[in-house]
């Protein structure tokens, strides 16, 4: 429903302040959300605004938005890309110390004034602002639930002695925190096991403040993590709402056309629609943190002599990697990866298990090799091998600093490719029963769909409750 049309037929309009961490792969997620939440709503009508740093807004100010949502920036906690990435604690500490003030700034000028914060849960000061503010706050949580899990635990691995970590015990077993299955050390978040970094005691932070907030939102499909998700509503004092996932498959299901060529004829789908079905290797290591140039080679290496065909989004390596690359393979620097992976000629996907890839290869059907490199990719490679049997790992958990050699590659590529063997139709099979698992939760009567629906009447019910109270007083 359009703000200025609700407003003129007498609607309710409910004013949601969107603040996602300044990540890709957090702010994705909030976007998406903000295109579904208006979809499910007949009697009220959203105005979003959208919160980035200036440095963002540059980044998805041409990207597509619904006409509900607005843009608005907070000034930068560093002087560019370059710096994050060369000095990644100093960034997070950052974070968490130069956006509050100017977030209630920015509070203080917005018209209407809000009357939801939606924030990344690892912006924890949000939570804090909401509370000053009587504003409540929807925490919102990028990864999956077993993450959150895991360091919402954290205390039961600290009295298991299971921290800090050594990797030379890394294949001890971690079978304690409810609801999820039993993984071992090197299955932990990487910054469990990375010696006097801070970044685990600030992530244990930020979940610890969300029972302070009025909700907590996941982008996972309850049905793939229920008894992770059950575990934590026993135990949280808010509500828990599943929503995944959280990808745009709308585009897709408005513009099934546009799978092809309507995306601007890119030149990649055209090379895509010459392969035979299910051929295509997809390759995406992901948008910031990737592996060494060393490793990047083995694996370029490898993938030219496994024979099967490619297409790989290397991003900053792709001018490197373009001069050898042959007829067998296409590299790019972007790509469309929810179309790519809808793609017929695609059947497999390389990935870095980022929580959006996960999602999307879910959604698509797509089996995985799994090659996690930071943070919450580890246990999210757990989930797809362990636990779903929809991929394969690329080298074990504990083999963190082992180089995989361009020969291993071009083996476990070519046997996991081909089509006609007995462990690959399996891992098709469950791969394929994971997309029916998403695919039905976002329909009519579906878990998302109905979490979505519930999460609405909800705040729209504390909203009014709100505007009631104030009234009164």
């Amino acid at each position: 429903m359009d703000p200025a049309a609700a407003a003129e037929g007498g609607a309710t309009l409910h004013h949601v302040v969107a603040m996602p961490y300044p990540g890709r792969g957090h702010i994705n997620p909030m976007m998406n959300l903000c295109h579904l939440l208006p979809s499910r709503s007949t009697s009220s009508s959203f105005l979003f605004t959208f919160v980035v740093t200036e440095e963002w807004l540059a980044f998805i100010s041409s990207d597509g938005k619904p006409a509900n949502v607005r843009f608005a920036t907070l000034p930068n906690v560093v002087p560019s890309e370059l710096v994050r990435a060369a000095d990644m604690q100093g960034f997070v500490e950052a974070v968490q110390t130069k956006l509050e003030g100017p977030f209630e700034q920015l509070l203080d000028r917005l018209e209407p004034p809000a009357k939801l914060i939606i924030a990344d849960t690892f912006l924890q000061w949000a939570v804090q602002v909401g509370n000053r503010r009587n504003i409540p706050v929807a925490s919102f949580w990028p990864m999956s639930a077993s993450v959150f899990s895991i360091f919402y635990h954290f205390d039961l691995i600290v009295q298991n002695q299971h921290f800090p970590v050594e990797l030379s015990g890394a294949h001890e077993n971690v079978d304690y925190i409810p609801g999820l299955s039993a993984m071992c050390l090197a299955d932990l978040p990487t910054i469990f096991y990375e010696q006097g970094s801070k970044n685990l005691y600030q992530a244990v932070d930020a979940v610890s403040v969300v029972p302070r907030a009025q909700y907590l939102l996941f982008t996972s499909v309850s049905e793939l993590e229920l008894e992770a998700i059950d575990a934590l509503k026993a135990k949280l004092p808010i509500p828990v709402y599943t929503f995944g996932p959280n990808i745009p498959y709308f585009k897709l299901i408005d513009n099934p056309s546009s799978t092809t060529h309507s995306d601007g004829d890119h030149s990649y789908f055209k090379w895509l629609d010459s392969k035979p079905e299910e051929t295509v290797l997809y390759v995406s290591l992901g948008s910031y943190l990737s592996v060494s140039s060393a490793q990047m080679d083995e694996i370029e290496a490898g993938l030219k002599e496994s024979g099967v065909p490619y297409l790989w989004v290397a991003r900053g390596e792709s001018s490197r990697f373009s001069e050898v690359c042959d007829s067998g393979g296409l590299i790019v620097p972007w790509c469309d990866q929810l179309r790519v992976l809808s793609h017929s000629s695609v059947g497999g996907f390389l990935t870095h298990c980022g929580w959006n890839s996960v999602m999307e290869s879910g959604y698509c059907g797509v089996p995985m090799i799994t090659f996690p490199i930071f943070m919450d990719q580890t246990p999210n490679s757990k989930l797809i091998v362990n636990d779903w049997k929809t991929g394969w790992r690329v080298k074990e958990a504990t083999e963190t600093e082992k180089l995989v050699k361009r020969e291993e590659i071009a083996h476990f590529v070519g046997r996991f490719m081909d089509l006609e063997g007995t462990e690959r139709k399996e891992t098709t099979r469950r791969a394929k029963e994971l997309q029916e698992i998403c695919r039905q939760a976002i329909t009519s009567g579906g878990s998302s769909n109905k979490s979505l629906g519930a999460f609405i009447e909800d705040i729209e019910q504390g909203i009014l409750d709100a505007s009631s109270s104030n009234s009164v007083a």
